[in-house]
């Protein structure tokens, strides 16, 4: 289901399956740091949270430097260090995915640029602990243009 028409729903009362569980992260496996990059293809830039579809490569591949990349040092209660260390390919073969990022006061707050359709991106973050439900991520880190941020704290 596209992102405007599961909003369309949401505000309508009407919660198409497994919409309700987006909001929490006690639907997300927090165990199991997955990786995904590709192209924005569809951008919600707006509240309660900024959301994409971002469509992966058919060849997605983790890359050899993500435990060595830098992540902001107010990530340290997160210990980004370690979440990357353990990052995953996802098992699911989806090539689109649901990429929920943070609230548009936090994004502003890190000066995240509003993404564009066409825009590159990688993301590691948190998928359904069901997986047998919507390709959705829960975005802890989000890379543009060489530049890391971390969604779930804000800056110093």
């Amino acid at each position: 289901m596209g992102l405007q028409r599961r909003h369309v729903l949401i505000a309508a009362g009407a919660l198409p399956l497994g919409a309700h569980a987006h909001h929490g992260w006690s639907s997300f496996d927090a165990d199991r740091p997955l990786y995904l990059e590709g192209t924005a293809r569809k951008v919600r830039w707006q509240n309660p949270h900024a959301e994409l579809e971002l469509e992966l490569p058919a060849a997605l591949r983790l890359p050899s430097d993500l435990a060595q990349r830098s992540v902001p040092a107010q990530t340290a209660p997160v210990d980004g260090r370690a979440l990357l260390a353990k990052t995953v390919l996802p098992t699911r073969k989806d090539r689109v995915w649901e990429v929920e990022l943070a609230p548009l006061t936090r994004m502003q707050a890190w000066q995240v640029p509003e993404i564009k359709p066409g825009t590159a991106v990688s993301v590691v973050g948190f998928g359904l602990r069901d997986e047998k439900g919507e390709a959705v991520l829960r975005a802890e880190y989000l890379f543009v243009d060489g530049k890391a941020y971390g969604l779930r704290s804000s800056p110093a």
